[in-house]
């Protein structure tokens, strides 16, 4: 029972995305050139694009990790 509340707490805590919406120095500069005026949609979606192609390898091994438990539970 104590493993399934880690397992929780570790996915609840991989989810929270709001502190990590940063962009390494070249794409921030590269999005900041490319904008006019005051369209500032094109740096939201980089952002929101880095954190989900982030995020798939944990959710991958999250799930890989979960098969290995019910596999060793039984």
């Amino acid at each position: 029972m104590k493993t399934i509340k880690i397992v929780c707490l570790s996915i609840l805590l991989s989810c929270s995305f709001s502190p990590a919406v940063a962009q390494c120095a070249m794409c921030r500069q590269s999005v900041e050139s490319n904008i006019d005026g005051e369209d500032k949609t094109v740096g939201k979606g980089l952002n929101k694009g880095i954190l989900y192609l982030m995020s798939i390898p944990y959710l991958v091994l999250g799930g890989i990790g979960y098969m290995i438990y019910k596999a060793r539970k039984k």
